[in-house]
């Protein structure tokens, strides 16, 4: 049987994105740059095969998903178990606004790398395992196709910083760059990385 493969990006740019605002479960629509991008990453990404596009069901996505199928014209399915971290109760806040209030909390959080837990959210580790149990349905649901998978930076960290086996901690060099295609198969009881930062998505009209 051939292998599944799946190719992550994260949502477009929302106006909550522009103010540095956190989402999580939280919901703000694509700005009128994040449309933009969202009409040229669908030709940009037309250029790989895809059979179907998997989704988060959050509006934010869904947005994204309306504009780059403009051009892939794909079959859509969205799933819940895709959606982003809940911040619980920093989600809303800006950045500043979250360290200029919970600052030494936040730094007793980020210490504590999978477990990063808000309060009244979920932690990395509970993120990571709906995001696995997502991809493994996926694979027994369309086995040997090539799937798109839109969703939000929390997802895309969890599973790739797992499969590179990283710690989750601040003192972690970045390595993912913003807006790209990643792309993973699946093989067995989890999926292996096939290429980070595949694709740069840039946004530009064609």
């Amino acid at each position: 049987m051939p292998h599944t493969t799946f190719g992550l990006i994260r949502h477009s740019l929302t106006c909550w994105n522009e103010e540095k605002r956190i989402q999580g479960l939280q919901n703000s629509s694509l700005s009128e740059n994040g449309r933009r991008m969202a009409v040229a990453w669908g030709h940009e990404l037309a250029g790989l095969h895809w059979d179907r596009i998997l989704a988060s069901d959050l509006g934010r996505v869904q947005e994204t998903v309306a504009f780059v199928n403009r051009v892939l014209q794909l079959p859509v399915h969205f799933d819940p178990l895709l959606r982003e971290q809940d911040w619980g109760a920093w989600s809303g806040l800006s950045f500043p606004e979250l360290f200029a209030r919970f600052g030494p909390e936040v730094r007793v959080q980020e210490a504590a790398g999978w477990d990063f837990r808000p309060p009244g959210g979920e932690s990395r580790k509970e993120v990571l395992a709906r995001g696995m149990q997502a991809l493994a349905a996926a694979d027994r649901k369309w086995p040997g196709q090539n799937i798109l998978i839109v969703c939000h930076e929390g997802i895309v960290k969890t599973l790739l910083y797992h499969l590179l086996g990283r710690r989750f901690l601040p003192d972690e060099p970045k390595i993912l760059t913003g807006y790209h295609l990643h792309l993973l198969q699946a093989a067995g009881n989890e999926p292996v990385l096939i290429t980070m930062n595949y694709l740069k998505l840039t946004g530009k009209e064609t």
